[in-house]
């Protein structure tokens, strides 16, 4: 189904297209192609915000996620009509992630990718509170971002690396 993709920062160009396609590509992995996704690139201060808000954490940070339903780590929703045919929204703090990959010399485009991967896992409820979490939510975005590194010719690794 759809991408909703929305750019509510000036801090940082984010080039829209290779993005798209990315979480595009990323979907269809998960076998989530027929869902809609919001996809929302934020700066600091919203990222602050809402992290505030929905985690008591007051500072930005790289990626929140909103499921619009309720899964086990893995499973897909079972949408009772149209309406309901949503994975959910996610939100990239680009500014905090562009402000990352200078500090590290890592690519921009990449990370986004990376973290747009980590954010549609979370919308299919996976976590990493705990180290088994973690280690299925590893493989999941490794499993993923191994297609997506097939049909791009890069070499991207999950967001998680070495969490536990």
């Amino acid at each position: 189904m759809s991408l909703a993709l929305r750019n509510a920062q000036w801090a940082v160009p984010v080039r829209r297209v290779p993005l798209r396609r990315a979480v595009c590509a990323l979907r269809a992995a998960l076998g989530a192609s027929r869902f809609d996704v919001g996809l929302v690139c934020a700066g600091n201060g919203l990222m602050r915000r809402l992290n505030g808000a929905y985690r008591q954490r007051p500072e930005p940070t790289d990626v929140l996620s909103f499921p619009f339903h309720r899964v086990a780590a893995g499973e897909l929703p079972q949408p009772r009509c149209r309406d309901e045919y949503n994975l959910g929204d996610i939100f990239l703090g680009v500014e905090y992630i562009h402000q990352h990959c200078r500090a590290t010399g890592e690519d921009f485009e990449s990370v986004l990718a990376v973290t747009a991967a980590h954010g549609l896992c979370h919308l299919l409820g996976y976590q990493h509170n705990t180290k088994p979490e973690w280690e299925q939510m590893y493989q999941k975005e490794a499993e993923i971002l191994e297609e997506l590194n097939r049909l791009t010719g890069t070499r991207l690794r999950p967001l998680t690396a070495g969490l536990f």
